[in-house]
């Protein structure tokens, strides 16, 4: 069984070992999600933006949300962790750091941990998750250390809608809000996947569905991205967390996510079997092995994120 993905091809700059690479990716490839194990390494506590959709201050074992994780870890202990996890789970294909904050926003961390890893495991794919705020100050570094895969959310091209889902970001130190954030983010974003993609890197985009909020302008995203280079996107729903901004707004009809899944499929190819993943999460997609791993003296705690 195939993806269902729309009809386009990667950019001929993509090498075939990459193209390799994916089919053993089970966030890029659907039929690898059945056979082959990631794990989510959360060495990434910080984050640089504030999205109205997400809450990162708690953690429970029973969520399952980007954004949530029993531990932080040092890159020494995301290197031994990763050591047993590898001796356990024999189908493990793919390293990814995904938070619970922004890869990029602790890029030295997020850095050493892959570079400890590939020490260990030179035959790891591994891949980051970002807001792409910082996409283009460490673009070259990402292509440079061989990362191929990398995925980037995208939820609008326009500052108006930007401010509805954004509170603020912090660039360079400096704190901006409503369309004045948004614009900085949403031209960093496109600046980077330009980038990554036109250097040999697949880049998975994904988009956050809120109803009358950026729902009508998802298509737009789509085209923009594929423009860009972007390999797949992503549409997913809103999970609304308690505590954030869109805590009472309903979470996305399935019905209609699909819709805009099969709406955007003919522009490009679509992943349709996310989990929208923990940031500690470990095994299949469908079987998450997290706390049969986790080092964490308490199985449900606050934990301090670095706000």
């Amino acid at each position: 069984m195939t993806c269902g993905c729309a009809r386009n091809t990667p950019t001929d700059r993509v090498k075939a070992a990459t193209i390799e690479m994916t089919g053993r990716h089970p966030c890029y490839s659907y039929d690898a999600h059945h056979k082959y194990a990631r794990m989510h390494l959360p060495v990434a506590p910080r984050c640089n933006i504030s999205c109205n959709y997400c809450n990162r201050k708690f953690d429970c074992v029973n969520e399952s949300r980007p954004g949530v994780t029993s531990e932080v870890l040092t890159p020494e202990a995301a290197r031994d962790k990763f050591l047993r996890v590898r001796n356990k789970v024999p189908n493990l294909s793919v390293v990814g750091i995904a938070g619970p904050g922004d890869a990029l926003a602790n890029w030295g961390s997020t850095r050493r941990s892959i570079e400890l890893i590939k020490e260990a495991g030179p035959e790891v794919i591994f891949c980051l998750s970002t807001n792409g705020l910082v996409l283009p100050d460490y673009a070259r570094e990402i292509v440079e250390l061989g990362i191929k895969h990398v995925t980037v959310t995208v939820n609008s091209l326009d500052t108006v809608t930007g401010s509805r889902i954004y509170r603020h970001v912090n660039y360079r130190g400096k704190v901006y809000r409503g369309a004045a954030g948004a614009e900085i983010l949403l031209r960093n974003q496109q600046k980077g996947i330009k980038y990554l993609s036109r250097n040999g890197v697949l880049v998975k985009v994904n988009i956050v569905m809120v109803k009358d909020v950026n729902d009508e302008r998802i298509p737009k995203v789509v085209r923009r991205v594929k423009e860009l280079g972007a390999f797949i996107t992503n549409i997913m729903p809103l999970v609304p967390a308690p505590g954030s901004v869109f805590q009472d707004y309903a979470p996305t009809d399935a019905a209609e996510l699909d819709l805009m899944r099969d709406h955007c499929g003919q522009d490009m190819r679509q992943m349709r079997h996310c989990k929208q993943c923990r940031a500690d999460a470990i095994g299949l997609l469908s079987d998450d092995r997290s706390l049969e791993f986790s080092t964490a003296e308490k199985p449900e705690r606050r934990i301090s994120l670095g706000l």
